[in-house]
């Protein structure tokens, strides 16, 4: 049966919500049983539901749109003269994937003239599938969602991702000044803290260390569920992103100015 929000949808979202589905499948076959993997150049770990995950994506996409260009975290760089270019992490969090922890996600983004404009982020062990447009709203399951209200430091809920990266480049001291102030901190770690920052479980999410394919499809889930995103300096998101503060606007220059006051000082 259709949904209600199919006819709100473009063709963009609609190749999109197909690609994550597919996806889904292999993903979750191998989940099934014992996953190997193995290291590519850069130390992360890759396996084969990550390499046939993109490429089914990609196919499918490609299919519709066959004059698009691709990011992707395993295909790497594959850009055409088109200015929409889809970009692509199939597995975000295989780590916990190889580990049978739930908490992982395909990410499919489109960025149109170097602006993002629809993210898709499909959680298939949790049962949560995200998505977002530019200025149409994001949804949880097909359940419009926004951030939270909070604007207190001793209310909030901030989740983190891993200290050593705060570490490497000299900012865990601001991350632990942090966590003093507010309410609660948790790790929970890649995809799934944007999902609890877009649904209103969360109130912000800071990473040192990400990959534009990391973030680009939460970012634009984030922002049109009332959010604010930025990097660690305060600017925009953009291809060569490398950290990244998400909230739900309220906290934002409160939670940013220590880390991009530090961050700027090192330059």
């Amino acid at each position: 049966m259709p949904n209600k929000n199919d006819a709100d949808r473009s063709p963009f979202l609609s190749v999109a919500l197909e690609a994550a589905s597919k996806a889904e499948t292999v993903i979750m076959d191998y989940y099934s049983d014992r996953i190997a993997s193995e290291l590519k150049p850069d130390g992360t770990p890759v396996t084969a539901a990550d390499t046939e995950a993109e490429r089914i994506i990609i196919e499918t996409i490609t299919d519709e749109f066959p004059d698009h260009g691709f990011l992707g975290e395993e295909s790497g760089d594959t850009h055409s003269a088109s200015p929409y270019v889809w970009i692509i992490d199939p597995i975000d969090g295989t780590k916990n994937y190889i580990r049978h922890i739930p908490l992982f996600a395909t990410q499919i983004a489109l960025m149109r003239e170097n602006e993002l404009i629809l993210g898709v982020s499909n959680a298939p062990a949790m049962t949560e599938l995200l998505h977002a447009e530019k200025n149409r709203g994001a949804f949880l399951n097909n359940q419009r969602v926004n951030v939270t209200d909070v604007s207190r430091f001793d209310e909030a809920m901030i989740c983190h991702g891993g200290l050593k990266y705060f570490n490497e480049k000299g900012i865990l001291a601001n991350l632990f000044s942090l966590a003093d102030d507010v309410h609660r901190t948790r790790g929970f770690g890649d995809c799934y803290m944007y999902h609890l920052l877009a649904s209103g479980r969360a109130d912000a999410v800071i990473e040192a260390a990400i990959s534009i394919w990391d973030i680009a499809a939460l970012t634009v889930i984030v922002e049109e569920a009332g959010g604010e995103v930025t990097n660690l300096q305060g600017a925009p998101i953009d291809r060569n992103t490398d950290s990244i503060l998400a909230t739900n606007g309220l906290l934002h220059r409160q939670i940013l100015a220590p880390f991009e006051k530090t961050l700027n000082d090192a330059v």
